[in-house]
């Protein structure tokens, strides 16, 4: 198996702090994971992690995403930056709901969320020198209807073809939602809450962007 590749986030986003060198290292190339650290002033750099995402037999969604966002991070592994790993599942009455492998799975995901409220759990981790440790973010999310013929319209957006469940709440997909009781991040895909409790407890800084302008301001 090759090593990951890992590339540098600097520069993502203009009013990011492209000097700073990074402080941990992102294992994934979903660019809303990216947006998001970003948000809490995270320097990072990334290096997309290859790993079967398959549910073992007998796995709950949220010891499968536990587990997968652990693997993840492990996968990555190199050096002396702290690794973190995520993952997302969308679940409905107890069914995990992956990324639509095609135009008629992804349809028929829509129509299953529709009208009803479904689970997101996202599980994020952080693997580092004194060891790891796991945290889990659960929400609520509730749809509207959708006819067959605004489902049909949403998926040739393209927007929910790379997504677990078939929608982005951040863009497009956010009319469907009547009503979210939960994490708005953790939905997204990395729960901010308990990304930085995470960070914090193992020490990864954040708020650059507020320490780099308390500097300049000095």
């Amino acid at each position: 198996m090759s090593s990951p590749s890992i590339t540098s986030a600097s520069g993502q986003h203009a009013s990011h702090q492209p000097q700073a060198a990074p402080v941990l290292l992102l294992a994934s190339a979903s660019p809303r994971r990216r947006e998001l650290l970003w948000q809490i002033g995270v320097p990072h750099a990334i290096a997309i992690a290859a790993i079967d995402e398959r549910q073992l037999a007998g796995e709950t969604p949220a010891e499968c995403v536990a587990r997968l966002a652990l693997a993840k991070a492990r996968r990555v592994q190199q050096g002396s930056l702290p690794v973190l790993g995520a993952d997302t599942a969308v679940v409905v009455d107890g069914d995990m709901l992956g990324k639509p492998a095609d135009r008629a799975t992804g349809l028929a995901m829509l129509a299953r969320l529709a009208g009803c409220t479904h689970e997101v759990v996202t599980a994020v981790a952080l693997v580092h020198a004194r060891g790891h440790d796991v945290r889990l973010s659960r929400s609520e999310v509730r749809f509207r209807a959708i006819d067959e013929a605004e489902r049909e319209r949403y998926w040739d957006s393209g927007e929910g073809r790379d997504k677990a469940g078939g929608y982005a709440i951040q863009q497009f997909g956010a009319v469907f939602i009547s009503e979210l009781r939960g994490s708005y991040s953790g939905v997204m895909g990395l729960p901010l809450f308990e990304t930085a409790a995470l960070l914090d407890a193992a020490g990864v800084p954040r708020w650059q962007q507020l320490a780099a302008a308390s500097t300049g301001a000095a």
